[in-house]
C-alpha cells in the first residue's frame, strides 16, 4: 500500500456513477479543483453526513471551480438510493475493488466486511494531491469548509506571485 503525498499525481481510476457514466479519474478533473471521497458505505451514519455536508456546499465548490465525486464499494442499487435519499447531484460511483483501489491510493481497508475506509483527496487542476486525508476508522475526514477554505488560500497565493 503506498500512501498519496502532496505533489503526486493522483492515479488512474475508472468509477461507474449512478447514472450510468464511466468517468476517469483524474482525466475527468482536469483545468478544475477536485475532490475524491471514498466512503465506507451507505450504512455510515458518519458518511451519510460528509455526503449531505458537501452537498449543502454546492455553491461554494461552484465559486471556487471545485468538482466532487464520491466512491465507495456498495452496489448500483444502494447506491442510487443513496443518492436520491441525501439529494446528491454530484458524481457517486458504485461497486469499486476495494483491494484495488486501496493498492492505486494507499486507502485504508476493511477485511470483513470489505470496504474502503473514509479518504479524501483534494487534487490541483492538473490532478496533483494537493492534500489527502486517510482514516482507519468511522471518524476522520475532510470537511467541506475546509476544503473550500484552502482552494480559496491557494488561488489567493497564486494571484499575489
Amino acid at each position: 500500500m503506498t500512501l498519496l503525498y502532496r505533489g503526486e499525481m493522483f492515479p488512474p481510476l475508472a468509477v461507474t456513477t449512478t447514472d450510468g457514466e464511466v468517468i476517469e479519474l483524474p482525466a475527468v478533473l482536469e483545468g478544475h479543483f477536485g475532490v475524491v471521497l471514498f466512503y465506507r458505505g451507505s450504512w455510515c451514519p458518519y458518511c451519510n453526513a460528509q455526503l449531505r455536508a458537501f452537498q449543502r456546499a454546492t455553491e461554494s465548490f461552484a465559486e471556487v471551480d471545485a468538482h466532487v465525486i464520491a466512491l465507495s464499494v456498495d452496489d448500483e442499487a444502494t447506491t442510487a438510493e443513496l443518492v436520491a435519499k441525501l439529494g446528491l447531484t454530484f458524481p457517486v460511483g458504485f461497486g469499486a475493488d476495494a483491494h484495488a483501489v486501496a493498492k492505486a491510493t494507499g486507502a485504508f481497508l476493511n477485511a470483513e466486511p470489505v470496504f474502503l475506509q473514509s479518504t479524501g483527496f483534494i487534487l490541483d487542476p492538473t490532478g496533483r494531491v494537493i492534500v489527502s486525508v486517510y482514516s482507519s476508522g468511522a471518524i476522520g475526514r475532510l470537511v467541506p469548509e475546509d476544503v473550500v477554505g484552502m482552494i480559496r488560500h491557494i488561488r489567493e497565493q497564486a494571484s499575489r506571485n
